[in-house]
C-alpha cells in the first residue's frame, strides 16, 4: 500500500503563492505517476497536472499552465505543487494521487489518494 499525505494548504490572496506537499509512504513513490486534482465545492474532481515516472514534460491543465508547476524529489518520496498568481477561481481542496498505470488525466486511473488540503485563495 502507498500512503499519501498532503500538507501546505491555506489561504492566500489573489496573485500570492503557496506550494503544497504531497509525501508518499509504503512504497518507492518514484514508481508512480504522479498527479494533483482540485475539487471546490458543487463541481466534480477535476485535473490539474500530472507527471510520470521519467519525469518527462509534465502535463498542465489549461487553466493553470504556466502558473502552477510540479516537481518531485525522489529521494524524500515527495511531490511539490508550486503555484503562483493564484486566483479566486484556485480555490478548493487539492488532493494528491498515484497511478501505476492509464490515462494520468483521468482521476479512475489513480489507485492512491492523499486526504486533501484546503486551498483559498481571496479576491
Amino acid at each position: 500500500q502507498l500512503q499519501l499525505t498532503e500538507s501546505g494548504g491555506g489561504m492566500v490572496q489573489a496573485g500570492g503563492s503557496l506550494r503544497l506537499s504531497c509525501t508518499a509512504s509504503g512504497r518507492t513513490f518514484s514508481r508512480y505517476v504522479t498527479g494533483w486534482f482540485r475539487q471546490a465545492p458543487g463541481k466534480e474532481r477535476e485535473f490539474v497536472v500530472a507527471v510520470s515516472t521519467s519525469a518527462d514534460v509534465p502535463d498542465y491543465a489549461d487553466s493553470v499552465k504556466g502558473r502552477f508547476t510540479i516537481s518531485r524529489d525522489n529521494a524524500k518520496n515527495t511531490v511539490f505543487l508550486q503555484m503562483n498568481r493564484l486566483k479566486s477561481e484556485d480555490t478548493a481542496v487539492y488532493y494528491c494521487a498515484a497511478a501505476s498505470r492509464g490515462n494520468i488525466r483521468q482521476s479512475t486511473s489513480y489507485d492512491y489518494w492523499g486526504q486533501g488540503t484546503q486551498v483559498t485563495v481571496s479576491s
